[in-house]
């Protein structure tokens, strides 16, 4: 019997054909065929919120050439991506392609022959409750996005848009940066002991209480009272204990958690995680292995693992690290509330394909992504690692200072695999410090007394990890979502990176702003959390999609209609510079781009003239002196993807460019600017054609 099988994309059409006999021919569709017509609105109002399809433009080719092969075949098997798009496109082939619905739809989890081979004999139909849910966000998203762009037109400028989920995020974005404006930064001090033993062991202790209670230090008068009170008095050992303490391994990925650890590990935006990711899950060459697919499916909330998988990686760490580093017990991760069961975790589709087995048929960036997921996952079976942690308290007159330490026991999961931080510090855990074996009532000896000033820091702007996290904990989006957010806020300039951080642009303020006025519903971050949780219910069959659309639009139109009638505009008043045009002389003026500020002349249209805004560190540019040009001045840019570089001033005359900070000492071998990685480092030359370079 001939069976055609359509997939979304061509890898993966690729790495199916390899699992199947000649009597299956795999096509792909290439993601949708069928969208609601970006031209038009394209949803009827008076007629219950029902969507018109139309086929994407240049995907008839594709429709007729999936048509032809259908007409070929005995039956038809849609094999789209296991979750609400993919159903949906799964539908919108069916409907197509005049598929009987009823025992078309397979999917699978993760790309392997048994997986693949299992799923084709049984056939399901499609399940219209997941497409529902797709049409409702959909249909919700473009009610929003293609009704509030006409008011930001009207209101700001042309060619603004908003999103229903994006606006919400970029609102996180200016929220923290008033904070972080408004903050006022408070003076403290702290006290630290070096203590020694009868016998001479040297230990720290913190100042902790005074008269059982915390003790606030605001300057150096109240920390120069503590040095006076405890100095020449006696230090008594009055508490000790000791504990055995565990930590448990975290649980394997979701997309979430993905893509904040490769965010902080790796460096990647969320976008790359995502397409690395699409990229081991639809399969690669593997030599004489054929085309594979090295994960599970990566649009995930859920923390299960098959039965098989678990039974598999148990076995493996038994055999490659001993049978201490295996629980007794296979372990269970809790998933978060409304997050899909049906689903697993991010994991290697076989914990015996090794990073090192796979390496030579991966890029840099996969095989560092496949590390990252193997590790986690053959992590979050294994042994928790065990410390011996102690507490000492010490008394001196009313105070009572505090030593910790904690060593390393049993290393259990950290011997492959520890967790990230979005802090700069290191975890206290993380220090192998063992205190001496003191004993109560014992007297110890202050050696020095070291007194610090220290100021409260404003809170962080938020990281790409730090950002994706909070949407997942405020329930904004879902795990497909939170990628295409980011790029989406970025993309249309409301928001920039600054050293891998997210600042707000100008624009993104005001735009924040006059929604915020207008539509405070839809820029509350509790509200647009319980509509993600409607749009679930309806995933679950629990809620008929129109009813939920209809009662958020009621209120939606009544605010669009206040805001079109009420709302003043807002003029954005270029401010002007001292820089003067170099074609028509008048000042140039300040004007926001996607990639920030930037110089243009006011006599647009006619003239045309733009720069860039030079940030000026103070030095001269030597690859100037050495090419006999008039002197530039090293000036800091910003690239296209929003990362930090150094150029010269006289661009495009000079091509000198540098991602690291350049200093005014040449390098003797090729009289070009040395660099340094961080302030305080080594400067080197980052000529990479020069002897004395990285080069050499």
């Amino acid at each position: 019997m001939a069976t055609l099988i359509i997939v979304e994309s061509p890898a993966k059409a690729q790495t199916i054909k390899g699992f199947l006999g000649k009597n299956y021919n795999v096509k792909a569709s290439l993601g949708h065929v069928r969208d609601l017509p970006r031209s038009r609105f394209g949803i009827d109002l008076e007629n219950n919120f029902e969507p018109h399809y139309i086929t994407i433009r240049g995907k008839g080719p594709v429709l007729k050439e999936l048509r032809d092969a259908a007409k070929k075949a005995d039956r038809v098997l849609l094999a789209t991506d296991p979750d609400r798009e993919g159903e949906a496109i799964a539908w919108h082939l069916a409907s197509a392609l005049k598929v009987e619905e009823d025992q078309c739809r397979i999917d699978f989890r993760e790309i392997t022959k048994e997986a693949v081979r299992q799923s084709i004999k049984k056939p399901r139909a499609i399940e219209q409750p997941l497409v529902d849910a797709q049409q409702a966000r959909r249909v919700v998203d473009r009610l929003v996005g293609y009704q509030l762009s006409p008011l930001l037109w009207a209101k700001v400028k042309p060619g603004l848009s908003a999103g229903r989920v994006q606006s919400v995020a970029v609102k996180l974005i200016v929220d923290r940066e008033r904070e972080i404006e408004a903050f006022i930064e408070e003076e403290y001090w702290s006290v630290t002991a070096l203590l020694h033993t009868n016998g001479g062991e040297a230990f720290e202790a913190k100042l902790h209480r005074k008269s059982g209670k915390k003790v606030e230090l605001p300057n150096e008068e109240a920390a120069r009272q503590v040095e006076k009170d405890v100095t020449g008095q006696a230090w008594t050992v009055s508490d000790v204990t000791k504990k055995e303490r565990r930590r448990h391994p975290a649980p394997p990925f979701t997309t979430s958690t993905l893509q904040q650890e490769a965010a902080r590990k790796l460096g990647f935006a969320a976008k790359k995680t995502m397409r690395l990711a699409q990229q081991l899950y639809e399969g690669l060459p593997m030599g004489k292995l054929g085309t594979l697919g090295l994960i599970t499916y990566m649009r995930t909330d859920a923390t299960r693992v098959s039965n098989e998988a678990v039974t598999e990686v148990r076995g493996f760490i038994k055999e490659t690290h001993g049978s201490s580093y295996v629980p007794s017990k296979p372990r269970q991760y809790a998933s978060k509330k409304g997050a899909q069961e049906a689903h697993e975790a991010i994991r290697p589709t076989s914990a015996l394909r090794t990073p090192a087995e796979v390496k030579q048929y991966l890029s840099r960036d996969q095989l560092r992504l496949y590390t990252l997921i193997w590790e986690r996952f053959v992590a979050s079976q294994m042994s928790s690692a065990v410390f011996d942690a102690m507490t000492v308290d010490l008394k001196v007159q009313d105070y009572l200072f505090r030593a910790t330490g904690s060593q390393l026991k049993f290393p259990g999961f950290l011997k492959i695999y520890q967790e990230g931080s979005d802090s700069n510090a290191r975890k206290e855990d993380d220090k192998d410090r063992l205190l001496p074996d003191l004993q109560v009532d014992e007297q110890v000896l202050l050696q020095k007394l070291d007194l610090a000033q220290h100021f409260t820091q404003p809170p962080a702007r938020f990281t790409e990890a730090m950002l994706v996290k909070t949407l997942e904990e405020e329930g904004i989006g879902r795990p497909s979502t939170y990628a295409p957010i980011i790029d989406t806020i970025v993309a249309r300039g409301y928001v920039f990176r600054e050293e891998k951080r997210f600042r707000p642009t100008e624009l993104g303020v005001i735009v924040t702003d006059l929604l915020a006025e207008s539509f405070p519903k839809l820029l509350d971050v509790k509200f647009t959390a319980s509509l993600e949780e409607e749009l679930d219910g309806i995933e679950e069959g629990d809620t008929v999609w129109q009813d939920v659309i209809g009662e958020f639009y009621g209120a939606f139109a009544e605010d669009l209609k206040k805001a079109h009638e009420e709302l003043e505009r807002i003029e954005i008043k270029d401010e002007v510079s001292d820089v003067l045009c170099d074609k028509c002389g008048r000042n140039m003026v300040y004007k926001l781009g996607r990639y920030g500020k930037f110089l243009a002349c006011p006599g647009y249209p006619e003239c045309q003239n733009t720069k860039p805004i030079l940030d000026e560190i103070g030095i001269e540019c030597s690859l100037c002196k050495r090419e006999g040009r008039e002197g530039g001045q090293l000036v800091r840019r910003r690239s296209r993807r929003g990362r930090f570089f150094y150029g010269c001033s006289n661009y495009p005359d000079c091509t000198y460019t540098s991602w690291q900070l350049p200093v005014a000492e040449l390098c003797p071998h090729c009289g070009m600017n040395l660099t340094v990685r961080k302030e305080g480092a080594e400067p080197q030359c980052s000529n990479k054609e020069c002897s004395g370079g990285d080069g050499k």
